[in-house]
């Protein structure tokens, strides 16, 4: 069972880390240097990885929920 949970832990570090790349990734793409009065300051830095904190988080959770609830979908008929 502990090894079971810290593979678990493994991929879901694994998950959340390369959603939140992924998310940092695409945030680049966005123009948001018109929304600060300095765009390459340390605000603005810290608002862009809150930011891909916050939208990443939700994404890798539903992702991580989906693996799971797909996993229990063969109990159905066992």
């Amino acid at each position: 069972m502990i090894i079971n949970s810290g593979f678990q832990a493994m991929i879901s570090i694994f998950v959340h880390l390369s959603f939140l790349a992924l998310t940092w990734w695409a945030l680049q793409s966005l123009k948001l240097e018109a929304a600060f009065h300095h765009p390459k300051s340390m605000q603005a830095r810290v608002f862009y990885v809150i930011l891909a904190i916050s939208i990443s988080y939700p994404v890798a959770k539903f992702f991580l929920d989906y693996v799971v609830w797909s996993l229990m979908l063969p109990q159905i008929y066992g």
